[in-house]
C-alpha cells in the first residue's frame, strides 16, 4: 500500500510538472511572441512576462526584438552620369510586428535577411542613380542615406513587419579607371579656387595698401599743417619777446648783435672781408679806439 501510494504521489507530481511546463511560458525582455493554434495566429505581440497556454493545441513562437545588423555585400552602382562607384554598407533593422514577421518569414532570421538585402540593394541603386559623382563625394554620408532609410523602413514594416532603423555607408570607392579622372578634376577645381582666392586676396591687399597710403598722406598733411602753425606761433612769440627786450635797452641790444656778428664773421681762419673803415659794421670797434688827445698826453 505504501509503495502504491508513493507511486501515485510521484506520478501526480510528474503530471503537475508536465502540465505546468506545457501550460506556462516566459517571454524575455528582449523578445516578443505570438500564440499559435494549429499554425494559426490567435494572439499577437505578447509582451514580456509569465503567460499561459493550452498544452498541445497551442504553441508559442518567440522573436528577438533587439537591434540587429545586416552587413550587406559590396556592390557596384552607377551614378547619374553613368560612372561606377563601389559601395560598402550595412543596415540596422528590428522586428516591430511579430505577427507580420512570422507570416512573412516563418520566424526565420536568415529568411528575413534574404528578403531585406535585395530591397536595400535596390534602394541604394536608385539613390546613387539620381546623383552625380560630385554630389556623392561632397554630400555627408548620413544625409545621403536619409531618404533610402525612410523609404525602405516604410516598405519593410508593411511587407515583413521589421523596421529599418538605419542604413550606413562604410566606404565609397571609385574604380581605378574613374579615380584618376576624378582626382584630376578635383585637383583642377581646387587650383581654380585657389587662384580665385589668391586674386581676391591681392585685390584686398591693394585696397588696404591704397587706403593706408591715403591715410598716411592725410596724417602727414595734418602734421605739417600743425607744425607750421606751431612754428608760426613760436616765431611770433620769439619776435614779441625780441621786440620787448630790444625796447628795454636799444643801445645794449645793438652792441650785443654786433658782437655776435663779429664772432660769426671771424670764426673761421682765412675769412676775408672788404669793407671801408668808416662802415657802420665797425662802429663799436671804432668807439673802442683812444682819442688823439689822450694818446699825446701819454
Amino acid at each position: 500500500m505504501i509503495n502504491n501510494r508513493s507511486l501515485l504521489i510521484v506520478g501526480g507530481l510528474a503530471a503537475v510538472a508536465w502540465l505546468a511546463s506545457n501550460t506556462l511560458y516566459v517571454v524575455d525582455e528582449t523578445e516578443r511572441a505570438v500564440k499559435l493554434r494549429f499554425g494559426e495566429v490567435i494572439e499577437e505581440n505578447i509582451q514580456p512576462g509569465l503567460h499561459a497556454k493550452v498544452p498541445i493545441a497551442q504553441t508559442i513562437r518567440k522573436f528577438d526584438t533587439r537591434l540587429l545588423t545586416l552587413d550587406t555585400d559590396t556592390s557596384r552602382y552607377l551614378t547619374l552620369e553613368q560612372k561606377a562607384v563601389i559601395v560598402d554598407s550595412y543596415v540596422k533593422w528590428q522586428v516591430v510586428n511579430p505577427t507580420r514577421y512570422y507570416e512573412a518569414t516563418a520566424g526565420d532570421e536568415l529568411m528575413a535577411i534574404r528578403l531585406i538585402q535585395p530591397r536595400v540593394d535596390e534602394s541604394l541603386r536608385n539613390e546613387f542613380g539620381r546623383l552625380n559623382l560630385q554630389e556623392i563625394i561632397a554630400e555627408r554620408r548620413d544625409d545621403l542615406m536619409t531618404g533610402p532609410t525612410e523609404e525602405l523602413d516604410e516598405l519593410m514594416r508593411e511587407e515583413l513587419g521589421v523596421a529599418i532603423r538605419d542604413i550606413r555607408i562604410k566606404r565609397i570607392d571609385l574604380p581605378e579607371d574613374v579615380s584618376a579622372a576624378v582626382f584630376e578634376r578635383m585637383r583642377s577645381e581646387r587650383e581654380r579656387e585657389a587662384r580665385e582666392w589668391r586674386a581676391q586676396g591681392q585685390e584686398e591687399a591693394e585696397r588696404i595698401r591704397a587706403n593706408a597710403d591715403r591715410r598716411r598722406q592725410v596724417l602727414l598733411a595734418q602734421a605739417n599743417e600743425r607744425s607750421e602753425t606751431l612754428r608760426g606761433e613760436g616765431d611770433a612769440q620769439a619776435a614779441a619777446i625780441f621786440s620787448e627786450a630790444y625796447g628795454q635797452d636799444q643801445e645794449f641790444f645793438s652792441f650785443w648783435r654786433s658782437l655776435n656778428a663779429y664772432s660769426e664773421s671771424f670764426a673761421d681762419d682765412g675769412n676775408l672781408m672788404v669793407l671801408e673803415p668808416s662802415s657802420d659794421f665797425f662802429r663799436y670797434l671804432r668807439s673802442a679806439e683812444p682819442e688823439s688827445g689822450e694818446d699825446s698826453g701819454e
